[in-house]
């Protein structure tokens, strides 16, 4: 059952210096709130906390949650949030297809982890690149990929970190309703940052501007 994404007082700093005002807030299921804010107010930061890896510089404050499970203190791989970037981090040694895999969850079959990949090739309309290298792929195709492969892990949450701000306009707008559909039919709530309006916008959901503490 999907569950919403939790923070609670959600707070970080670095070297005794608050980033922004505390952060409360419920993100439901199929929810994608959008958080905006200047270079440096801590918006990638607070994604990173969340996926679990804070570089240790920081320091958290605050819980957040998935639902009534916490996930502060878990190992990155045990929160069940996929977070996607500006670059698809493809990895250049495997194939396309080897890609996706390796999202799966460890404990299929190989006939079921190829019939999750050749899905998820049709998906990203692909049919038939699986033994490609990812490196003659254009830049939409590779997004597809690095979406789809984070999504093949089975997250609970998703955070978006600028996934779009590299590809041209008529790319973006594709993209954008590619990761907006897939994780509203998966019920996920979703978490984007951004320095774009019209990301913000095509979301249709709430905007929240993160400010340091001493403004309002």
């Amino acid at each position: 059952m999907a569950e919403p994404l939790i923070l609670d007082d959600v707070g970080l700093s670095v070297a005794g210096r608050a980033l922004f005002t505390p952060l409360t807030l419920t993100v439901a299921p199929a929810e994608t709130v959008t958080l905006m804010g200047p270079s440096g107010s801590g918006k990638s930061t607070l994604l990173s906390h969340l996926c679990g890896t804070l570089p240790p510089a920081f320091t958290a404050h605050g819980r957040s949650h998935l639902g009534t499970r916490a996930l502060d203190g878990l190992a990155p791989e045990a929160r069940r949030v996929g977070i996607l970037f500006q670059d698809d981090l493809l990895f250049p040694h495997l194939s396309v297809g080897q890609n996706l895999a390796f999202g799966l969850p460890a404990g299929l079959d190989k006939a079921d982890r190829a019939r999750r990949v050749e899905e998820a090739l049709i998906d990203a309309q692909l049919e038939g690149f699986g033994a490609r290298d990812p490196a003659t792929l254009s830049g939409g195709q590779r997004a597809r990929v690095a979406c789809l492969r984070t999504l093949m892990a089975d997250p609970q949450a998703l955070l978006l970190d600028e996934p779009f701000s590299k590809l041209d306009a008529a790319l973006r707008d594709q993209f954008r309703r590619f990761v907006f559909d897939h994780a509203r039919a998966r019920r996920l709530p979703v978490l984007l940052v951004t320095h774009d309006p019209n990301d913000a916008e095509a979301t249709g959901g709430r905007v929240i501007e993160l400010r340091p503490p001493n403004q309002t």
